[in-house]
């Protein structure tokens, strides 16, 4: 047998609220732009970004991202980083002053 309990501590609210705040993300739209010199896309530095990427929880040794660079896109297999390079899972060494983007895939 269920039991209600008084209703002296329920309020009646009869008014709108505009206090609603819209937050927006364009942190995984698809980035199909063309990057034009001496432009930013984003707030991050290229080298925050890659620090993202490997700080992130889902990075254990490799990460799949997309590079973007003077000479196009393209998507390689990272796994480490020294002082100026990234190094693929190929063994490929990417110049991190070449870089304009990077995101991951």
């Amino acid at each position: 047998m269920s039991k209600e309990l008084p209703k002296m501590y329920q309020n009646k609210i009869k008014k709108d609220f505009s206090n609603i705040q819209k937050v927006f993300s364009t942190m995984y739209e698809d980035r199909n732009v063309v990057l034009e010199e001496n432009t930013k896309t984003d707030m991050y530095t290229v080298e925050q970004k890659i620090y993202n990427i490997f700080k992130s929880p889902t990075y254990i040794y490799k990460a799949d991202v997309v590079i973007v660079t003077d000479k196009g896109k393209v998507e390689k297999r990272i796994v480490g980083k020294n002082r100026d390079n990234l190094i693929t899972m190929d063994n490929e060494y990417i110049p991190i002053n070449t870089i304009k983007d990077i995101y991951i895939k």
